[in-house]
């Protein structure tokens, strides 16, 4: 039989996913010393709490906590869409955070394992929005 993940799993997986993300860009920004754009620090403003809230959650039991981990993930899901279309090329030159004085995440060091940096800040917001909804399903013995 396979078990579902509902309730606190699946709040200690969102936590470890937010977790692993904050660390990560962490690492980047103050280990590599890639300095962030704009675009990025809304999504760090996003992400941080998000691990916080969560690992409160979990310190205090607090089995609705998930309700706020799905709202901080669907704003920074959000901004992580936007720069994604930015990335893309989907958003035209003119409404560019990342300009030619400042930091840029279309340059090639801004690729982690070949994937760039905001498709996996999309899909660390996409994943604990869905764990975090999934928290707070009632699970069934």
């Amino acid at each position: 039989m396979i078990a579902k993940l509902t309730g606190e799993a699946a709040l200690i997986a969102a936590w470890l996913v937010a977790l692993a993300a904050t660390l990560s860009v962490l690492f980047i920004g103050e280990v590599l010393g890639q300095m962030p754009c704009l675009l990025c620090w809304y999504q760090r403003a996003f992400m941080f709490p998000l691990a916080i809230v969560l690992g409160l959650g979990l310190w205090w039991q607090d089995a609705r906590v998930g309700r706020y981990g799905v709202a901080l993930s669907l704003g920074g899901g959000a901004v992580a869409l936007w720069h994604m279309g930015l990335y893309l090329g989907f958003i035209p030159e003119p409404i560019q955070p990342c300009t030619a004085t400042g930091p840029s995440c279309t340059d090639e060091n801004q690729l982690i394992l070949e994937v760039p940096i905001p498709l996996l800040s999309l899909l660390a917001f996409t994943v604990t929005a869905c764990l975090s909804a999934l928290s707070l399903k009632e699970s069934r013995a």
